[in-house]
C-alpha cells in the first residue's frame, strides 16, 4: 500500500469512519490458473449479498460455530485453522486480489469445504452479518497507518468495534495482533470505550504470548528480528 510497509501474510483492510477503502487491490499479475479460479471457484465461495440468520447453512456441513478473519493476507492463519478444525465454518475477508488468489489455489488443491470468502472490504460485510452470528473475529497485523494524518484510515474505530460487538455472540472473542505499540494502545483505548467488549488478560504476560495454534508469518519473523515486539489481545464480548 502506498505509504505503508508491505505486510505479507497480514491483514490489509483499512476503512475510514466514513466507509472509504484505503489500500491496494492488486500487486503482481495473476497467472492464468489463478485468473481461472476467480471465474470458476470464487463465485461458488463468495458470500451472498443477503445473509441468512444462521450462517451455518452457508457451509456444506453444518459447523459447530462460525468465525471471521478480517484481512487474511497470504492466508497462513486462516488455512491452518480450517485444516485443524474442519467442524468450524470460517469466513475469510480479503480485498487484496493476490492474497485471494493464493487462498483459492489452496482451497482447490486441498479440497477444503469449511471456508467461505468475501473478496472486498470488511466494513460492509460487518454491517450485513446477523447479530450474535459469530464465535470469533480475528484481525491480525492490520496496516498501522503510522502518520498522524493517516490514522483515520485504521480499521479499528468506534464504528467497526460497535459492529464487531454486534455480530459476536455473548462470550465470543475479538482477537487482535500487532507489532506497532501505538496501534495496540489505540485499540485498547477504543475497546475501553465500547462497553460490550472487555479485555481481561489472564496474566500480566498474556498479551505478549501468541494465541493457541498461532502460525508465525514471514512478516512477523522480520518484525521480531527488527526488534519490534508483537502484542496479542484477546477481547471478549461481554455477557450483558
Amino acid at each position: 500500500m502506498p505509504g505503508t510497509p508491505a505486510r505479507s501474510g497480514t491483514a490489509r483492510p483499512a476503512t475510514g469512519a466514513g466507509g472509504s477503502f484505503f489500500g491496494r487491490r492488486k500487486a503482481k499479475k495473476l497467472r492464468g490458473g489463478q485468473s481461472d479460479l476467480f471465474d470458476t471457484l470464487l463465485p461458488q465461495l463468495t458470500l451472498p449479498e443477503s445473509l441468512p440468520v444462521d450462517l451455518g447453512v452457508l457451509f456444506a456441513s453444518p459447523p459447530r460455530e462460525v468465525r471471521l478473519e478480517i484481512g487474511f493476507g497470504g492466508g497462513e492463519h486462516l488455512l491452518a485453522a480450517a485444516r485443524a478444525e474442519p467442524d468450524v465454518g470460517f469466513i475469510g475477508c480479503e480485498p487484496f486480489i493476490n492474497g485471494m488468489a493464493k487462498m483459492l489455489a489452496a482451497i482447490r488443491r486441498e479440497g477444503l469445504d469449511n471456508l467461505r470468502l468475501w473478496p472486498d472490504d470488511a466494513a460492509p460485510l460487518l454491517r450485513r452479518l446477523p447479530a450474535a452470528s459469530l464465535a470469533r473475529v480475528d484481525l491480525f497485523y492490520p496496516d498501522p497507518w503510522p502518520k498522524r494524518r493517516q490514522r483515520k484510515r485504521r480499521f479499528v474505530s468506534p464504528e467497526t468495534l460497535s459492529e464487531i460487538s454486534r455480530v459476536l455472540r455473548a462470550g465470543g472473542a475479538f482477537r487482535f495482533a500487532s507489532d506497532i505499540d501505538d496501534y495496540v494502545g489505540w485499540t485498547l483505548r477504543r475497546i475501553a470505550a465500547e462497553d460490550r467488549l472487555v479485555w481481561a488478560p489472564a496474566s500480566a504476560k498474556a498479551w505478549t504470548e501468541p494465541f493457541e495454534g498461532w502460525v508465525r508469518t514471514r512478516y512477523e519473523a522480520k518484525a521480531i528480528a527488527a526488534g519490534r515486539v508483537p502484542s496479542y489481545l484477546c477481547i471478549r464480548r461481554a455477557r450483558l
